[in-house]
């Protein structure tokens, strides 16, 4: 598992497929890891767009229930 400085418009696609392809426990420890790094008023928007796309793919599989 990695987080990465990638360019946007190729990377994304494949962020995605990588993340859809991780379990629930290597998604929960990507976006942790992401959260971690945004916490830095620095991050990189790249760092903050990893830690969007996780959570959405979390909430995909595990949507809340009203």
């Amino acid at each position: 598992m990695s987080i990465t400085f990638e360019n946007r418009e190729t990377a994304l696609p494949l962020l995605r497929e990588r993340l859809r392809d991780m379990s629930d426990a290597e998604l929960l420890r990507y976006g942790k890891a992401a959260k971690g790094l945004c916490k830095d008023a620095r991050c990189p928007e790249t760092f903050k767009i990893q830690q969007r796309e996780a959570r959405d793919e979390w909430r995909s599989r595990h949507p809340r229930v009203q």
